[in-house]
């Protein structure tokens, strides 16, 4: 039977398909237009299935907070073109109010179903990748931030005080921490294997340097015990030179604020975030 324009633009407009994909699924069903949806969805599926095995390097970060409640979702995508695609976007935010509403605290077969529809569209793997919920305690201020790619974010929760200036320092660290991607957020976060290694690496650096050679030991251990101080201080974020004064550290920015405000702080959740890990 012949097929109308008409029709495959009414059914492309429903299933967002593409009008030759449309065409051909009016043909197959004679015309029925609920079966060619049907048939379009059923197509989109097995396109799906067959690309579960692709790699999504792509995708983005949600975070929302409603209350003392944090919400985190990471979906994931074969392209960026996709990661941008309002109706991608569209899903995170339902995904994130679905969380909120229904109480999930991991992924669910109900939130990983919101992608569905979309993802048998586009044809391109995508999935829920990570949920993770924070609750922010009472006297506690949180700090949000996405980075504009949304593939890097970070929470950080500072207990002690609501005060606005705690909250502005909260939202700060967590720039911070997208800024300068600590590797550890405390020294005692370290890993002795970690230590080692960089004590081998800068006692072999050391033992190069002709310079060294006829400085006593107990000089060339306190140089060695040094640097790797020196180290610590650039791989963790306590440590770090705060990014909006790089004149303190974290924490000694930390116990200004708390003094500024009249309260006793300390971090509470740091939550750094990259997309894919």
């Amino acid at each position: 039977m012949a097929i109308s324009s008409a029709q495959i633009k009414q059914l492309r407009e429903q299933t967002g398909a593409g009008m030759m994909d449309c065409k051909k699924a009016l043909v197959e069903t004679n015309g029925d237009f609920d079966a060619a949806a049907k048939y379009l969805k059923e197509k989109g599926l097995a396109a799906v299935a067959k690309r579960s095995e692709r790699v999504t390097s792509e995708g983005r970060i949600f975070i929302r907070q409603k209350d003392n409640k944090i919400v985190i979702a990471e979906l994931v995508c074969e392209t960026d073109f996709v990661a941008n695609n309002a109706d991608f976007v569209a899903s995170g935010e339902k995904i994130v109010e679905e969380i909120f509403a229904k109480g999930y605290t991991k992924v669910e077969k109900e939130l990983s179903d919101i992608l569905l529809d979309f993802a048998t569209r586009t044809r391109e793997n995508m999935s829920l990748s990570k949920v993770q919920v924070l609750e922010v305690p009472e006297n506690a201020s949180a700090g949000i931030y996405v980075h504009s790619d949304n593939k890097q974010a970070a929470v950080v929760i500072v207990k002690g005080s609501t005060d606005d200036k705690v909250k502005q320092f909260a939202k700060d660290c967590c720039m911070h921490i997208v800024a300068f991607t600590p590797a550890y957020i405390r020294q005692s976060d370290v890993p002795q294997s970690y230590i080692d290694e960089q004590r081998d690496i800068f006692k072999s650096q050391m033992d190069q340097d002709e310079k060294m050679a006829s400085k006593p030991e107990n000089v060339k251990e306190g140089i060695l015990q040094g640097k790797i101080k020196k180290n610590l201080a650039e791989v963790c974020f306590m440590d770090q030179m705060f990014v909006k004064d790089d004149k303190k550290s974290v924490s000694a920015k930390l116990a200004e604020i708390g003094k500024e405000v009249s309260a006793t702080l300390e971090f509470g959740e740091i939550v750094p975030l990259t997309l894919g890990k």
